[in-house]
């Protein structure tokens, strides 16, 4: 009896044991694994952006799922303080893709302007480019301001101190011959989009610089309220002189109406929004990144406009960076290399 009864244990638990087997060993997951075959690597990147209200968190967002669509990189949207602290983030290794302007990786890569005190940082790499961000010169309708170099004696409102905005209008002056220490104005006020606005709306000011992709919405708050601001267009002369010294400008423009009352098309200097990364990213990871990327950029499209002027064909405009060995193999193997 007792015997009986432990063969009828033994016999259940061999039972158990060839299912558990079978489960095991018939699936195929389980069976590569147990073969000891490396399971396909995933990797894990986050993307630097810029606040929650900006173009680069939403279309950050949106590239984030579009890559992360195809299961070999795994990508978060992180907020972010645009362009200056993104390129110090990559530079320090404390993310893997950020969003920049090419004209900060541009002072980044130099050790220039708002990077001066660290010298070149030489570990950044680009990895491709998607669409411009417009320097946007407001102006009031009474300042008399018809070119550039009318600025002298006016109140002006140049960025943020340290900004790339600010670094941008350095550019501008040098190209100008204006004084870089603000001499010829009458005030410079170091403001940030919203600070100028409210110069703008308390009537403190003659002009102000915006660098953003168009429709700002600092700028439309402005048209809309105050009928006195416009935008001014730059003249083709001038625009071929900043590209020749500062190759990151490209000559671009506005369409009319953009902004309410502003009628006619403006011609504006535009730098390029890009994404970088660092230099001891693997190549497996960048190239995985832009593969997925381009795969389902209807994807980044279709979450924001900004989305739709990102194409292949401009991949490769306005870098102001080393391509990333990964960034080379892909762009190589569509032909743009």
């Amino acid at each position: 009896m007792k015997r009986s009864y432990l063969l009828t244990v033994l016999l259940v638990v061999l039972a158990v044991i060839l299912f558990a087997g079978y489960k095991f060993f018939g699936c195929p997951a389980f069976r590569k694994a147990d073969l000891g075959a490396p399971a396909e690597k995933e990797s894990f990147m986050s993307i630097a952006t810029g606040g929650t209200s900006g173009t680069y968190y939403a279309v950050g967002g949106a590239l984030a799922a579009a890559v992360s669509k195809e299961g070999k990189v795994k990508c978060t949207a992180e907020t972010g303080n645009a362009s200056v602290a993104n390129v110090n983030l990559i530079a320090t290794k404390g993310i893997e893709i950020a969003f920049v302007q090419n004209d900060v990786t541009y002072w980044g890569v130099k050790g220039e302007h708002m990077f001066a005190d660290k010298g070149a940082l030489d570990n950044i790499r680009a990895v491709a480019s998607l669409y411009p961000e417009h320097l946007q010169m407001v102006i009031t309708k009474d300042s008399g301001i018809q070119k550039f170099t009318d600025l002298k004696g006016k109140r002006v409102g140049v960025g943020a101190p340290g900004s790339g905005t600010e670094g941008d209008v350095q550019a501008l002056f040098d190209v100008a011959n204006l004084d870089k220490s603000y001499k010829d104005l009458k005030k410079a006020d170091f403001l940030d989009f919203a600070g100028i606005a409210d110069r703008f709306k308390d009537e403190q000011i003659d002009a102000g610089f915006v660098v953003a992709g168009y429709p700002t919405t600092a700028i439309m708050d402005l048209t809309t309220t105050k009928n006195n601001v416009t935008l001014m267009s730059f003249d083709d002369e001038f625009l071929k002189e900043l590209n020749a010294k500062y190759p990151f400008f490209v000559a671009s423009s506005i369409p009319a109406n953009t902004y309410t009352g502003v009628t006619e098309e403006v011609k504006t200097p535009a730098v390029m929004a890009i994404l970088i990364t660092h230099a001891d990213v693997p190549e497996e990871d960048i190239y995985n990144f832009l593969t997925a990327m381009y795969k389902n950029i209807d994807d980044i499209g279709a979450a924001h406009a900004k989305g739709k002027e990102i194409t292949l064909d401009k991949a490769l405009d306005g870098l102001t960076a080393p391509l990333h060995p990964g960034a080379v193999k892909f762009f190589t193997e569509k032909g743009l290399m």
